[in-house]
């Protein structure tokens, strides 16, 4: 989830790190607060900066990457599996 206040820094950090551990398969989407209680939302990512994301995790070497702004981590989980 991106919208939480991570620096662009940090994502590419997590990337290499699940590489490291060999995860193939990588699912970005908007955090979105559950409520005024919950942690707010710090950013809403423009549709262009998930796209970029996506870009630079299949540059990681990830084989399958969704990212948009209402991905979630079962979201076509099935093409996953197939390859796409």
């Amino acid at each position: 989830m991106l919208g939480m206040g991570e620096q662009e820094q940090e994502v590419r950090d997590v990337f290499q790190d699940l590489r490291k551990v060999k995860c193939d398969f990588l699912s970005l989407g908007q955090y979105l607060s559950g409520g005024s209680k919950q942690y707010p939302v710090r950013e809403y990512l423009s549709p262009q900066v998930f796209d970029d994301y996506k870009n630079k995790a299949l540059g990681f070497g990830f084989r399958f990457v969704e990212s948009a702004p209402y991905v979630r981590s079962s979201y076509h989980a099935q093409e996953y599996l197939n390859g796409g």
